[in-house]
């Protein structure tokens, strides 16, 4: 069997590294085209992380233009396009991996689909706001098989017309690590980045860009910034993507950060879990407060509606609007004793931590003929 991923941002790396730990183990043949922020040196150019984690890179594919508006983002997406296809026929793979919502994924698709190549979509069928609720989508339409997280998107997808015997539930394969303990410890993280972090804990801030809202990107790090600095609590930032409306974002954060914070561009993902783990919560609008924070049961302040309607747990305090009260109002919630004993027994709606050897397992026994390629509606 071969497989090849595709993978554009921090994010679906870490919904793709335990998936290819386990292909390692079990040998079986992949390859992996990084492009986008993984190749950017102002995002921390990460496809050294990946490389670092013992992946070779076998398709770098730079596509990304500057500027982070939304005509460029939609130029970029053309770009990958026209290189994806060659890489495509080139390796002939039996699947194409793919994980989440950004565009980079919708590109993956779109060339499965033409090329019919059998492809797999990863963490399919979940609402989200933004742009990326879209994608995920028309993400589904194209692909051959969906990877659900739980119950909630898998019914959706069958609601919209998706054959059940292509949706299967598997949970949330990026959860893997942090059940087998994968992740840096408080000691060597103090260490390695010199922080002065006491053992009190720290709030966690990751804000990326609505691009719906792109002309607000400005003032609405400018209230997150401002609720954040009001409490004495040390704060780690982690700088958002590169979507539309990130540079006033980056700006912001850099521009009002206060004493006791400490900013970083990107992080390995055993670093970034040891961070999440340790955190006293987390403030932003970024999927890790929904989908990784349960399993360690941590409050998350999920601001504006960037993950609007996502199927969440009880460690999520929403804050619908940019408000300096309201947002300070919910750190406060979140930083609370009550709040935190409340947690004690959630448990994460996203899997239980064997998501890999389930998707790898369907993927092996998945038959690639006239009947998965060619897609019937229900409706």
């Amino acid at each position: 069997m071969r497989l090849l991923f595709v993978t554009g941002s921090r994010g679906e790396w870490g919904y793709i590294r335990p998936l290819l730990k386990l292909c390692k183990d079990k040998q079986i043949e992949y390859y992996i085209c990084g492009t986008n922020m993984h190749l950017l040196p102002s995002h921390g150019m990460t496809i050294q992380e990946i490389e670092k984690d013992g992946f070779k890179v076998s398709d770098p594919i730079y596509m990304s233009l500057d500027g982070h508006s939304r005509f460029a983002m939609a130029k970029s997406l053309g770009v990958f396009q026209l290189s994806l296809i060659d890489v495509v026929m080139r390796l002939q793979p039996d699947w194409i991996i793919l994980a989440g919502d950004r565009g980079e994924q919708l590109v993956g698709a779109i060339a499965g689909a033409y090329t019919y190549t059998p492809v797999a979509h990863i963490q399919a069928g979940e609402l989200s706001g933004n742009i990326d609720g879209m994608t995920r989508h028309a993400i589904g339409k194209l692909v051959h098989l969906h990877f659900a997280s739980n119950r909630d998107a898998g019914e959706r997808l069958i609601k919209l017309g998706e054959e059940p015997f292509r949706v299967k539930i598997v949970g949330a394969p990026q959860l893997d690590e942090l059940i087998q303990g994968n992740y840096t410890s408080f000691d060597d993280l103090r260490i390695k980045y010199e922080l002065p972090l006491g053992n009190d804990g720290f709030i966690l801030v990751i804000q990326h860009p609505v691009t719906e809202e792109y002309e607000k990107s400005e003032t609405q790090i400018q209230a997150t910034v401002a609720a954040i600095n009001s409490f004495k609590t040390p704060k780690v930032w982690i700088l958002p993507n590169n979507d539309a409306g990130s540079d006033p974002i980056r700006q912001g954060i850099l521009k009002g950060r206060s004493v006791n914070t400490f900013v970083f561009k990107n992080l390995p993902r055993s670093d970034y879990l040891g961070f999440l783990r340790l955190c006293a919560c987390i403030v932003g609008n970024s999927s890790l407060g929904i989908i990784e924070a349960p399993t360690f049961f941590i409050p998350t302040v999920n601001i504006g509606r960037r993950q609007q309607n996502r199927f969440r747990g009880s460690n999520v305090i929403d804050v619908p609007e940019f408000e300096f009260e309201k947002i300070t109002a919910g750190i406060r919630l979140a930083l609370s004793t009550e709040f935190k004993k409340s947690l004690n027994r959630t448990e994460n709606p996203y899997g239980d931590g064997h998501s890999s050897e389930r998707i790898l397992e369907i993927l092996e026994q998945t038959p690639k003929d006239s009947k998965l390629l060619v897609k019937q509606l229900t409706f």
